[in-house]
């Protein structure tokens, strides 16, 4: 409730975005599953909250003070497996702006990676934008530079190289486990919302096990198929 806000169960969703929500949400599950260093998925929910349709869920099994490039690489690709996942299910004609806040935080960590941490060999272990905050109470913090025109292309380019990589990993990925992807979206559509131990059923191709206060019909087959 603290990070997305409550569960607004109130809000109907069309069967379309329902269906698009939940393959939406399997792919960043799916991918955040797979690559390497990345905290577990905790959960996975098409209930809207606050102003997202659903949300994926990853809790961290210990504090964390600093983030290896793998890791942040890891996430990247994550965050963008929903948008991949839009697109090979539904087409690029279909895609929706549900990925737009995935879009920011992606930029944001990939820009991070080059410009503050040093993790392109291009600009090496320089730091070439500094934040500043204002001093004046209801000012925002702003970002000054003092860097060339020909640096911020390069920068720019690199922030560019490492977000194509990693959607096409992330693609790849999804490409792989299509068959889990399908049948989490069809649990997601029947259950709305599954845990971790659902989720590791599934990544295992077992027939993910009904909700523990689950009354309904029998769990979604773990078969590929839209």
């Amino acid at each position: 409730k603290i990070m997305m806000g409550a569960e607004r169960k109130s809000m109907v969703m069309n069967e379309q975005e329902k269906k698009l929500t939940a393959y939406h949400e399997a792919g960043h599950a799916i991918v955040g599953r797979v690559v390497p260093d990345h905290d577990p998925v905790y959960k996975v929910s098409i209930i809207p909250r606050g102003r997202a349709l659903g949300v994926t869920m990853f809790l961290a099994e210990e504090e964390r003070y600093s983030h290896s490039k793998v890791a942040l690489d890891s996430r990247l690709a994550s965050l963008y497996g929903g948008r991949v996942a839009e697109e090979l299910i539904f087409g690029l004609d279909k895609v929706t702006t549900g990925a737009s806040n995935d879009f920011e935080r992606a930029t944001s960590i990939a820009r991070d990676m080059v410009t503050r941490y040093g993790m392109t060999d291009e600009l090496g272990p320089m730091v070439y934008a500094e934040n500043e905050g204002e001093v004046f109470l209801g000012r925002s913090v702003t970002k000054t530079t003092n860097i060339s025109e020909e640096t911020m292309r390069k920068g720019d380019a690199e922030v560019r190289r490492i977000i194509d990589e990693q959607y096409g990993i992330a693609r790849r990925l999804i490409e792989e486990n299509s068959d889990k992807m399908h049948a989490m979206a069809k649990a997601l559509l029947e259950w709305e919302t599954i845990d971790g131990e659902r989720i590791e059923d599934i990544m295992q191709g077992r027939p993910p096990r009904p909700p523990k206060d689950w009354s309904g019909s029998t769990p979604p087959s773990s078969g590929g198929g839209t």
